[in-house]
C-alpha cells in the first residue's frame, strides 16, 4: 500500500497537482489504513502492533517531507542530509509505542543556513500533515536552542530523552543527539527528584482500581516510563533491557516485560473499541476487550491486568529507588544511618525501614524475625526493604517456625503494615495459601471498590484504626484471644471467594485448619468458623430485615450463638463495610447496626427462644434442600420461610410443609379436609374468619386430643384439630355441614361453663415483645377448649399458635396470643373472664 501511495504521489507531482489533491491522497491512504487496524490487530498484538503502527506513520511523514522537497526543488533536489532539517519522534511515538488514537508527537529540528528557506519547508510539511488529518503534537527548535528550551519545562526535557530519528538530515540529527546528551548531564538530581514528585501526584490522582487507568494509574505505563527516564538519565541507555543482568536479573526483567506486553495489548484494544483515546479499562469495555484478547471472560482479563499492574509497580518502585540512591543519599547523614541500625544492613529512620541493596536474598523466617522485633506501632517500608521480601525464600509447606511467627504477627495490635508489605512484595499467597484463589480477583458486584485480596487487607487497616467511639471501646475491652480471633477472621473472611460454592461456607473450610495451624484453641477455632460463616449476616439483617421483629432477632442470635460472638461480629461488620471503600459506611448504616446489636443483646437473654430458633434454622435448611420445596414458586418459598411459628416447622416434615403451602396458595376463601381412620382429624385453611368457638362447641361430644393453629402468610391461617376417637361414619356428612356453618360468624352455641380456677391459669406477658403466652392446666372438662376459644373470639384476642394436650383427666393447653389493645394491662380481666370469677 505504501509503495502504491508513493507512486500515486509521484504521478500527482509530475502532473503538477494542487496541494489539496496531494493532501487528499494522503488522507485517503491514512483512512484506509485506519479501517484495516482491527484485522492487523488480530495478527499482531502487543509491542509488535505498536511498532508496526509507529512505522506506518514514519513512512507517511517521510513521504510527506519527500513530497514537499520534490515540489520545492523539482529536478534540482539536493542530498537530503544537506538540508539542515531533521524530523524526530518524541513521547510514545519516539518509544515506538504509538497507540491508535494517541497524538503523534513530532519535533522538527533545523539549523539556520542562508541558502535554504527553512521556515517555508517546515511550514509546508506541517500544513500537508494537518490537511491529511494527522493529529500532530509538534515542536520546532533550532539545534542550539534545544538545551535552553528543555530546561524551561520538565515535560519537554522528558520528551526529548525519548527522541528517535525519523528522516531528514543525519548531520542535524547527530547534533540534536549531542545536545540531548548534554541535557542529560545538567543537574540530573533536580530533574529526577522532580519526576518522582510528579509520579507521586499522578499515582494519587489515579489510585489502584478495578477499573484501572492503563496509562496513568498505579503500575501503569507511566510508571514503566519513569523507570526508563531514570535509567536513561543515569546510565544513558537506549532501552531498559540494556541493564538486564546488571541492575536486575534477566528473569526479573522477563516477568516485567510480560506485564508490559499485556498493557500494550489492552490499551490498543481499548482505543480500537472506543474509536478514540481511551486509557481506562471500564466495566462496559471489559467484555469486548476480553473477547478481542481471547480471554475466557472479563473477570479473567481484569485479574491478569491487575496482576500486571502489580508487577510493574513492584519492579519500578524497587529499581527506581536502586538507581536513585546516589542522588538522595546525602539527604540523610552517615551518622544518622549508623545510629538507626535495626540489624545488619537494615535501618530505621522516622518510622521507615530501609535496607542495603547489596543484601542477598534471605529466608522468610529471618525477615519475619526482623519485623517481630520492631515496636508494636505503624511502620512504613522503603522500596529497598520491600526488595528483601519480594525475593525472600519461602519454604512450602510452611515450617512450624513460620507458623509461630505468623501467629505472633496477629497478636500484635498493628499488623496491617506487615500484611500490606507481604502484598506489595507478592508473597501474600506464599504465606497465606488461601489467597491463591483470590489474588487480584475483581469483584463486579457494584459494591466493592477493590479486588478480594486488597479488600481483605483494607479491612485489617480499618480494624486497627476504628473511628466509631462505641465500637472502639468494645474492641479495646476484648481479651487477647478475642482480638486474635477477630484479626484472623477480618483478614481471611473473604478468602473463600473465586469458587462456585458460597464463599462463606468455603471460608469456614479455610479458616478452621488455618486457625488450628496457628494453635488457636478448639473453642476459638469454632468461634472463628461461626464468624466467617456469618460475616455478612449482620449487615444483611440490619439493612434488609425488620430489626425490631423478634423472629428476626432470635433467628439472628441462633446463628451467632453467644453475646461474645455478637460483639466480634459487630466489629467485624464495621471493618468489612469500611474496607469496601470510602463513603460506604454511613451514619444511617451505623445507626442500624448499633440498634441491631442492642436489640440482639436483649433477646440473647432468652436462651430457650434462641434454642428454638437454632432448631428452626436446621429445619429450614432441610426444607430448602428438599426437592418438593424447590418445585414451589420462589415467592411462595419466601412466604413459607416467613411463617412466624417455630412449632409449625417442628411439627411438620418438608413434604407436609410443601403440601400445606400448596393448598394455601390455591385457597379462595377456605378449604378443609377430614380424615377418620382410627381418630377424627380436621384440617382447615382459611382466608376468611372462622368461628372456631362454634365449631368446637358443636363437636363437644368428641374429646379434642390436640389442636394446632398457625398463621401462615397473607392472613391465611391453618387449623388442625385431632380428636381422641373416630367419629361415626354416618356423622361425617353432618361434621362437614358444621364446618361449613363455622364460617358464619353470627352462629352461636350454648356451652356449659367449665370450672377453671385462677391458680390454674398463667399469663406470661414477657414471653416476647409481640406475643404473650396463656397456659391453662386444669381438669379435663367437656367443652373446655370450645369455651376458651369462644371467650377469645368475643374479646378480640387473636390466637397465633395453640398447643393442646389433653388426657382423660387433665388438660394442658398453651396459647400464643398477640399483644394488642392493651391486653397485658388487663391481665387480671382475662383471667377473670375465663374463671367467671
Amino acid at each position: 500500500m505504501n509503495r502504491a501511495l508513493n507512486e500515486q504521489i509521484e504521478d500527482l507531482i509530475e502532473a503538477k497537482a494542487s496541494d489539496f489533491e496531494i493532501s487528499k491522497a494522503f488522507k485517503h491512504h491514512i483512512g484506509e489504513y485506519l479501517t484495516s487496524l482491527d484485522a492487523i490487530f488480530e495478527q499482531n498484538q502487543g509491542k509488535d502492533f505498536l511498532v508496526r503502527h509507529t512505522k506506518m506513520y514514519d513512512t507517511i511523514i517521510t513521504l510527506m517531507y519527500k513530497t514537499i522537497l520534490r515540489r520545492s526543488f523539482g529536478n534540482y533536489l539536493p542530498m537530503r542530509s544537506a538540508i539542515p532539517i531533521a524530523f524526530i519522534a518524541l513521547g510514545s511515538y519516539g518509544r515506538e509505542q504509538l497507540c491508535v488514537h494517541s497524538d503523534i508527537d513530532l519535533m522538527i529540528v533545523f539549523e539556520k543556513i542562508p541558502g535554504y528557506n527553512i521556515d517555508m519547508l517546515i511550514e509546508k510539511v506541517l500544513y500537508l500533515a494537518w490537511d491529511a488529518g494527522l493529529k500532530l503534537g509538534h515542536r520546532v527548535h533550532e539545534t542550539n536552542d534545544i538545551v535552553a528550551s528543555a530546561q524551561e519545562d520538565i515535560t519537554i526535557r522528558t520528551a526529548m530523552m525519548e527522541a528517535r530519528y525519523i528522516c531528514g538530515s543525519s548531520f542535524t540529527w547527530h547534533e540534536t543527539s549531542r545536545q540531548i546528551n548534554i541535557l542529560r548531564h545538567i543537574d540530573p538530581k533536580s530533574y529526577l527528584l522532580a519526576k518522582i514528585d510528579e509520579a507521586h501526584t499522578r499515582r494519587h490522582k489515579y489510585p489502584y482500581s478495578m477499573q484501572p487507568n492503563i496509562k496513568e494509574g498505579v503500575g501503569g505505563m507511566r510508571d514503566a516510563q519513569l523507570l526508563f527516564w531514570v535509567a536513561k538519565t543515569i546510565y544513558g541507555v537506549d532501552t531498559l533491557k540494556d541493564l538486564s543482568g546488571n541492575l536486575f536479573s534477566d528473569e526479573e526483567y522477563r516477568e516485567y516485560r510480560i506485564s508490559i506486553e499485556l498493557l500494550y495489548r489492552v490499551r490498543s484494544a481499548l482505543h480500537l473499541i472506543a474509536d478514540k483515546q481511551q486509557d481506562q479499562l471500564r466495566f462496559d469495555n471489559m467484555p469486548q476487550v476480553a473477547k478481542m484478547l481471547a480471554f475466557k471472560d472479563e473477570k479473567r482479563l481484569v485479574t491478569k491486568v491487575l496482576a500486571a499492574l502489580w508487577r510493574i509497580n513492584n519492579f519500578s518502585q524497587i529499581f527506581v529507588k536502586k538507581m536513585l540512591r546516589p542522588y538522595i543519599q546525602d539527604e540523610v547523614s552517615i551518622t544518622t544511618i549508623r545510629h538507626s541500625r535495626v540489624s545488619k544492613n537494615i535501618y530505621e529512620i522516622d518510622g521507615r525501614l530501609y535496607a542495603s541493596y547489596n543484601v542477598p536474598s534471605s529466608s522468610i523466617n529471618t525477615l519475619l524475625d526482623t519485623l517481630l522485633s520492631l515496636e508494636d506501632k505503624p511502620w512504613q517500608f522503603d522500596p529497598s526493604f520491600l526488595r528483601l521480601f519480594t525475593y525472600a525464600h519461602v519454604k512450602h509447606p510452611l515450617t512450624a517456625k513460620t507458623l509461630t511467627q505468623l501467629r505472633a504477627l496477629f497478636l500484635r495490635h498493628y499488623c496491617y503494615d506487615f500484611i500490606e508489605l507481604f502484598y506489595n512484595a507478592g508473597i501474600l499467597s506464599e504465606l497465606f495459601v488461601m489467597f491463591k484463589k483470590v489474588e487480584h480477583l475483581p469483584q463486579f458486584d457494584g459494591y466493592h471498590h477493590y479486588p478480594v485480596d486488597l479488600h481483605s487487607i483494607k479491612c485489617v487497616a480499618v480494624l486497627e484504626n476504628i473511628q466509631d467511639p462505641f465500637i472502639k471501646d468494645l474492641y479495646n475491652n476484648l481479651n487477647d484471644e478475642d482480638k486474635l480471633i477477630l484479626r484472623i477472621v477480618t483478614f481471611v473472611h473473604d478468602s473463600g471467594k473465586g469458587r462456585k460454592q458460597d464463599h462463606s461456607e468455603v471460608g469456614v473450610k479455610i479458616v478452621t485448619p488455618f486457625a488450628k495451624k496457628l494453635k488457636l484453641s478448639d473453642n476459638a477455632t469454632q468461634r472463628a468458623a461461626i464468624l466467617v460463616r456469618h460475616h455478612i449476616l449482620m449487615s444483611n439483617v440490619a439493612f434488609r430485615e425488620d430489626i425490631y421483629a423478634e423472629k428476626i432477632l432470635y433467628k439472628f442470635m441462633a446463628n451467632v450463638k453467644t453475646t461474645e460472638n455478637l460483639t466480634l461480629l459487630y466489629i467485624l461488620t464495621y471493618a468489612d463495610i469500611n474496607g469496601v471503600g470510602e463513603g460506604t459506611y454511613t451514619s444511617f448504616g451505623a445507626k442500624l447496626l448499633y440498634k441491631l446489636y442492642q436489640n440482639a443483646l436483649e433477646v440473647a437473654a432468652q436462651s430457650n427462644r434462641i434454642d428454638d430458633a437454632s432448631k428452626r434454622l436446621a429445619k429450614e435448611k432441610r426444607l430448602k434442600n428438599s426437592q418438593a420445596y424447590q418445585t414451589l414458586p420462589r415467592l411462595i418459598q419466601k412466604k413459607v420461610l416467613s411463617v412466624e411459628s417455630n412449632l409449625f416447622f417442628f411439627k411438620h416434615d418438608p413434604q407436609e410443609i410443601v403440601n400445606i403451602a400448596s393448598r394455601a396458595r390455591n385457597v379462595a376463601d377456605y378449604n378443609f379436609a377430614i380424615e377418620n381412620n382410627k381418630t377424627l382429624s380436621i384440617e382447615i385453611i382459611r382466608r376468611v374468619p372462622l368461628n372456631l368457638g362454634y365449631l368446637l362447641g358443636k363437636l363437644t361430644y368428641l374429646d379434642v386430643a390436640s389442636m394446632d393453629i398457625f398463621t401462615l402468610y397473607d392472613d391465611i391461617k391453618y387449623f388442625k384439630i385431632e380428636f381422641t376417637q373416630a367419629a361415626q361414619e354416618d356423622t361425617l356428612e353432618q361434621i362437614e355441614i358444621i364446618i361449613e356453618n363455622s364460617f358464619n360468624m353470627e352462629n352461636k352455641i350454648t356451652l356449659t361453663l367449665p370450672n377453671i380456677k385462677p391458680t390454674e391459669i398463667e399469663l406470661d406477658c414477657d414471653h416476647s415483645k409481640t406475643f404473650a403466652q396463656l397456659s391453662i392446666h386444669t381438669s379435663n372438662q367437656r367443652g373446655l377448649l370450645a369455651y376458651v376459644v369462644r371467650m377469645f373470639d368475643e374479646n378480640n384476642i387473636n390466637i397465633a399458635t395453640a398447643k393442646i394436650h389433653t388426657t382423660k383427666k387433665r388438660a394442658r393447653d398453651h396459647f400464643l396470643i398477640e399483644k394488642q389493645h392493651g391486653m397485658c394491662n388487663n391481665a387480671q380481666n382475662i383471667i377473670s373472664l375465663l374463671t367467671q370469677g
